[in-house]
Order: C-alpha cells, then structure tokens, then sequence
C-alpha cells in the first residue's frame, strides 16, 4: 500500500454561510491530495499528459463526518492499496482536522486513457514500477 500525506488551510472562500466548507470542494481537497502523492512519486499529471495520458476521474464517494471551517489546517491522507493491473487506478483519501478527527472520507477512480484517441490503456510501467516500490 502506497501513502502519502499533505496538507492545506481553509480558505474563506471554501466557505458557506455557516462557515464550513462547502461539500463540493472535497473533490478539491481529494484532488490535491492525489496530485501531491503523484508528484511524490516523480509524476504529475502534466508529464503524463505530455506522454500521451491522461486521467480523467470515472467515480467519486465521499463520506462527510464532521464538518471543516475557515483557516482549519486540513490534512489529507491518499492511499493506493493495491497496485493497479489495468486500466484504472484507486485512491482511498482522508481529510482530517488539526486534533486529528477524521472530517470526511473518499475513494475516488481514474482512468488511464490514451491522449489522441480517449481509449482506456494499462498503467504506465514507470508508474507502476515507482507504486510496488513504495507499497
């Protein structure tokens, strides 16, 4: 299993009226998460682009527990727990508050399409290559 943790402040703007986030930048939260873990590994999305692939997001489950509010720091916690084998990829991801408290809970499913022609292909080998040495 591959993990990786990052971490972001609330901003205003992530707001609703009642000063908690709104629900709709979780998918905002999980994507930083995501990009973050990647570049880790020695990827972003835009080398991946340039190489002929992309990601689109194909599902997106979240859980919401507690609720976040202006300037909390926010961390996030993406896994990969298994390696992937085809022409999709998992992430499980985890917002949690400053005391540690688990605020909301995800899984999120990608794709691995070719660029040109938006067809599903494997995992990049490099990819999967950098994921089974970091399980």
């Amino acid at each position: 299993m591959y993990q990786f943790t990052t971490q972001t402040r609330v901003r205003y703007a992530e707001t609703d009226q009642m000063n908690v986030v709104y629900y709709g930048n979780y998918a905002q939260y999980f994507e930083l998460g995501r990009v973050e873990s990647m570049r880790a590994l020695g990827f972003t999305y835009k080398r991946m682009e340039d190489e002929g692939i992309i990601m689109p997001v194909v599902e997106l489950h979240t859980r919401f527990l507690r609720p976040a509010t202006y300037d909390d720091l926010l961390t996030i916690q993406t896994q990969v727990r298994s390696l992937p084998e085809s022409y999709h990829i998992e992430f499980f991801q985890d917002v949690f508050n400053e005391e540690n408290k688990l605020l909301a809970a995800g899984r999120v499913v990608l794709y691995f399409l070719k660029k040109e022609t938006w067809k599903r292909t494997i995992i990049p080998a490099d990819m999967q290559n950098a994921l089974s040495k970091n399980k």
